[in-house]
C-alpha cells in the first residue's frame, strides 16, 4: 500500500513539474515584471511542496494539503472568489438550477442522529410518507447512526428513477418504519408563494435567483393580473440572496420599457465589459409595484430592487440590503474542478456600484471595513432623484425589522419549538386551514408546561451580561459598595425567569410556533399564509399601493423617500 502511494505521488509531483515547465516556458521570453513574480513564486510553492511531501515527520495527503493552501489563498480575496473541486460539482449544480436527484427532503443533524426536517411538497420523502421529526436509522442497509448529516445527503442522492430504502425511527411510534422511495429529479420551485393578499394586492415572493425563475414569476404575475384581479403587485425579496444575474436582468425586462439598461459590468478584462438592456416587450410597465428588501437581500436582489428604484418603476420597502456589487465567473480548471471568480462589479442604471465592503484595501488585521463615506458618490434616479453607491440598496420607506427576544431565538436554535410541534403532530391529525389556524391559550400553555420540563433548557441575556462587566468594573473602581442595593435590585429585575419570559414575548413565540404547524400540514406554503398575517413590510406595502398619491410622489420625488439616504 505504502508502495502504491509513494508511486501516485510520484506521478502525481511529475504532473504538478509538467504544467510548472509549461507555465515557465510561456512566459519565459516575457520580461514583465508581473510575470517574474508569478513563475518565482510558483517556483516557491513547488519546491516547497517537494520538500514538504518528502521529508515530513508523518503521511501527507497531496490534495488535501493543495485544497488547503487554494482554500487560504482564494480567501484572502473575498468570499465569493472559490475553489470548486469535483466531488462538490452536484451542490454547485443545484445552487444554480435548484436540480439535483434525490428524496426532496431537509435534513439536519440531531445528536447522533440525522433528522428529517422537512419534507417538500409534491416530492418522494412526502409522497412516501416521510414526516419532520423521523430519525433516519440507515439507508439501503448501512448504519447512518453517527453520521454527519453532509454524509447522509451524500447517500440519500443519486441517479433519478433509482430506489433507496430508508429506515427510520419516528416520534410516537413503537417499532422503526421502513419507506421505499424512487429518487427523482428533485426541481425546487424559486417561488415558493404567489397569491392575493386583499382584494387588489398581489403578492410574489422569489427565494433565489436560479435558472427559470423569471419565468415563474412572469406566470405567477400574469395569473395574478389576468385570473385573479390584481390592481397592484408586492415582490418579496426578503432574504433572497441573489444567483444569477441573466435571471435578474429578465426579471427587470418583465417590467420596463424594451431597451432600458438594466445593470452594466465592468472588470479588469475589459472585453468582458458588458451592458444588460431590456431585450424583449415588457408584460406590464404601468401597474403599481413595490419590492420588498431586507439586510439579507443581495447580488440578484439588489439588481431588481436597484434597477426598479433607479428606473422608478417601483418604490422600494423594508431595510437597506446587504450590498454585494461583485460579479462572478466560473472558469474551467484541470480534473473537471472550477474556479468561481470576482471578475467585474455591477453598476445598475443611474450608475451606482452598491458594493458596501472594500476588500481591496483590508484594515492591518486582516478585517474588511465599509467603503469609506469619502468615497462614496451620489446620482440620480431617471425622474432626477438622489441616490448612494458604496452601500447596498436603501428602501423607498423604511420599515424596523423586526427583533426577536433571546428567548425566541433560544427555543428555535435549541430545536424546542420544533419537538413540541412533532409531539403536536403525532397528538392531532388535522388543523383548520393556514388561514383560519389560531394558536389558543391552551395550545401555548401545553408548550409553556414542554419547555420547563426540559431540563437541558438554556438561554442568555444580553442584559445579564452586560450588568455583570457593569459588576466587575464598580468594583475596581470602588463604586460598586456605594451603590450595592441597587446593584441587586437590578440583577434581580434581569434574572432569567423562562415562565416570565415565556408569558412577556408570547405574540412572537405564538408566531413562529404557527407557521412551524401549518407547515407540518400544509407545507411551506402553509407556513407562509401564517407569516403573513402580521407581516409589518407586507402592511406598509400594501398601505403604500392603496394611496397612489403617495405612490407617485415618491417616484417622481415630490414625498419624502429614504431612497437617498447615506447608509442610515
Amino acid at each position: 500500500m505504502r508502495d502504491f502511494i509513494g508511486k501516485k505521488r510520484v506521478k502525481w509531483m511529475a504532473s504538478f513539474s509538467v504544467v510548472f515547465v509549461l507555465l515557465f516556458g510561456l512566459y519565459s521570453f516575457n520580461d514583465d515584471k508581473r510575470n517574474f513574480e508569478i513563475i518565482k513564486n510558483l517556483d516557491i510553492f513547488y519546491t516547497l511542496f517537494r520538500e514538504l511531501n518528502s521529508y515530513y515527520v508523518d503521511e501527507t495527503n497531496p490534495e488535501e494539503l493543495v485544497e488547503t493552501g487554494i482554500n487560504e489563498m482564494l480567501e484572502s480575496l473575498d468570499p465569493y472568489t472559490t475553489y470548486i473541486p469535483e466531488s462538490d460539482m452536484d451542490d454547485f449544480k443545484f445552487m444554480t438550477t435548484g436540480e439535483y436527484a434525490g428524496i426532496g427532503s431537509l435534513i439536519s443533524q440531531r445528536g447522533d442522529y440525522v433528522i428529517i426536517a422537512e419534507p417538500y411538497e409534491g416530492f418522494p420523502a412526502a409522497k412516501a410518507g416521510l414526516k419532520a421529526g423521523d430519525r433516519i436509522l440507515s439507508i439501503d442497509g448501512k448504519d447512518m447512526v453517527k453520521k454527519r448529516s453532509s454524509d447522509v445527503s451524500d447517500v440519500l442522492k443519486g441517479t433519478a428513477n433509482t430506489t433507496v430504502k430508508i429506515k427510520v425511527d419516528r416520534p410516537g411510534e413503537k417499532k422503526p418504519m421502513t419507506f421505499e422511495l424512487m429518487r427523482e429529479k428533485i426541481q425546487i420551485n424559486p417561488v415558493p408563494y404567489y397569491g392575493m393578499v386583499n382584494d387588489e394586492t398581489g403578492l410574489i415572493i422569489l427565494n433565489n435567483f436560479t435558472q427559470n425563475c423569471s419565468r415563474e414569476i412572469e406566470k405567477a404575475f400574469l395569473d395574478l393580473r389576468d385570473q385573479q384581479g390584481a390592481k397592484s403587485i408586492v415582490l418579496d425579496l426578503r432574504a433572497n440572496p441573489g444567483g444569477l444575474l441573466d435571471e435578474a436582468v429578465k426579471i427587470v425586462n418583465l417590467f420596463v420599457p424594451r431597451g432600458s439598461e438594466v445593470v452594466s459590468t465592468r472588470g479588469k478584462v475589459k472585453q468582458w465589459d458588458k451592458i444588460y438592456k431590456a431585450t424583449r416587450q415588457p408584460i406590464d410597465t404601468v401597474m403599481p409595484l413595490a419590492v420588498m428588501i431586507s439586510r439579507g437581500s443581495a447580488s440578484a436582489s439588489e439588481i431588481v430592487s436597484g434597477a426598479l428604484q433607479d428606473l422608478d418603476r417601483a418604490v422600494v420597502v423594508g431595510q437597506r440590503s446587504f450590498g454585494k456589487g461583485l460579479v462572478q465567473t466560473t472558469r474551467n480548471l484541470s480534473y473537471n474542478a472550477k474556479l468561481k471568480v470576482t471578475t467585474a462589479k455591477y453598476y445598475i442604471p443611474s450608475g451606482r456600484c452598491i458594493q458596501a465592503l472594500d476588500y481591496t484595501h483590508r484594515n492591518e488585521d486582516g478585517s474588511v471595513g465599509l467603503v469609506p463615506d469619502s468615497l462614496i458618490s451620489e446620482f440620480q434616479t431617471k425622474n432626477g432623484r438622489k441616490v448612494f453607491d458604496g452601500g447596498g440598496i436603501s428602501p423607498d420607506i423604511k420599515v424596523e425589522i423586526q427583533k426577536y427576544a433571546n428567548i425566541t431565538f433560544a427555543l428555535v436554535a435549541q430545536q424546542v419549538i420544533f419537538d413540541y410541534v412533532t409531539d403536536f403532530a403525532i397528538a392531532n391529525k388535522t388543523i383548520a386551514s393556514p388561514e383560519e389556524f389560531e394558536l389558543t391559550d391552551d395550545i401555548y400553555n401545553e408548550f409553556k408546561a414542554f419547555v420547563k420540563a426540559k431540563e437541558d433548557f438554556r438561554y442568555e441575556s444580553r442584559s445579564q451580561d452586560k450588568l455583570k462587566d457593569l459588576i466587575k468594573i464598580a468594583k475596581r473602581e470602588d463604586y460598586y459598595d456605594v451603590a450595592s442595593e441597587e446593584f441587586e435590585k437590578l440583577e434581580a429585575v434581569l434574572k432569567l425567569d423562562v415562565e416570565k419570559d415565556l408569558n412577556l414575548f408570547q405574540e412572537e413565540i405564538k408566531e413562529i410556533m404557527s407557521m412551524e404547524i401549518a407547515k407540518r400540514y400544509y407545507y411551506q406554503k402553509g407556513a407562509v399564509k401564517v407569516s403573513l398575517k402580521r407581516d409589518k413590510e407586507l402592511d406598509e406595502a400594501m398601505l403604500l399601493l392603496k394611496d397612489l398619491t403617495q405612490y407617485d410622489g415618491l417616484l417622481t420625488g415630490q414625498a419624502i423617500s429614504h431612497a437617498g439616504d447615506k447608509r442610515n
